[in-house]
């Protein structure tokens, strides 16, 4: 499974930025879920939001994004998409696509199988 992840750039206070994470493969053969994560320089890499192929289960958020950030699939081409309003300066990180844990762990970094190389997202303010 390879992923790609699209869509960062410089953008300002207040405004939005929508990511797309392609999978090539079977993205949900090891698990159920895919998720974004984002590290900022000097922190550890952090959970922000999950979403399972299942429509029976609502996506995941971290508290920090909720209400802001919302992720959505679209199962026939193995995209995840996290549309991001309301933009703030700490949302600036590197933000990574994953794939491949379990929906009861899908906040955690290190039960996800595959990882793409991240799209930098800068927000100024």
């Amino acid at each position: 499974v390879q992923i790609t992840e699209t869509g960062g750039g410089l953008v300002e206070a207040g405004s939005s930025l929508k990511l797309s994470c392609t999978a090539s493969g079977s993205p949900y053969s090891s698990g159920d879920s895919m998720g974004w994560f984002r590290q900022a320089p000097g922190k550890d890499r952090e959970f922000v939001a999950a979403i399972t192929w299942r429509s029976s289960e609502s996506p995941d958020y971290a508290d920090s994004v909720k209400g802001r950030f919302t992720i959505s699939r679209d199962n026939a081409k193995n995209t995840v998409y996290l549309q991001k309003n309301s933009l703030k300066p700490e949302d600036t990180a590197g933000y990574y696509c994953a794939a491949g844990a379990r929906w009861s762990s899908n906040s955690k970094t290190d039960h996800y199988n595959y990882w793409g190389q991240g799209t930098q997202v800068t927000v100024s303010s």
